[in-house]
């Protein structure tokens, strides 16, 4: 089953430095942390935030590419997560014609943000992330004190936690 999800935000991991990309399903309200590039944080921020850059940026050129060809971006999903690393598919119409491309979720998120497409997330991404029983999120088992400060953070988010970056 898919997720329709919203992003949430950018964020910065504490101990690593890392850009966290924050979605959250909008159906079970869920979030989904997802680590990402520096380059690819600045893109989708600078894409949230609507900054026009004189020359384009690697996003925008592929989006402008995908647009003289006719085609457009109509959704992208997350849909899967092995060995920590995420992936996710882009989907596009060409005249009659649908097909689909493998993509980093940052990459493929930072393309939904331009053409305005739907974004989704696999529900065995969310359940790798957050197990659950009976259809409920549970406890992830972590119960370190790192785990735990995680877990709390990530379920106390909102928007108003991203600062210039909030959606």
């Amino acid at each position: 089953m898919l997720h329709k999800v919203k992003i949430l935000g950018l964020t910065v991991d504490e101990e690593s430095n890392a850009p966290i990309l924050v979605l959250r399903t909008i159906d079970t309200n869920e979030t989904i942390p997802i680590w990402i590039g520096l380059l690819e944080a600045a893109s989708i921020a600078s894409a949230l935030q609507k900054i026009d850059f004189e020359r384009p940026m690697t996003h925008d050129l592929f989006k402008n590419f995908i647009t003289r060809m006719g085609a457009t971006l109509t959704k992208i999903e997350v849909c899967d997560l092995k060995e920590s690393t995420f992936f996710a598919t882009l989907y596009f119409a060409h005249d009659d014609k649908l097909f689909s491309m493998d993509a980093r979720p940052s990459d493929a998120i930072a393309l939904s943000i331009r053409f305005g497409a739907p974004i989704y997330v696999d529900e065995k991404v969310i359940d790798a992330l957050t197990p659950r029983q009976g259809g409920k999120p549970i406890e992830m088992g972590d119960d370190s004190e790192e785990g735990k400060k995680w877990a709390e953070y990530l379920d106390k988010l909102s928007p108003d936690d991203f600062g210039k970056y909030k959606v």
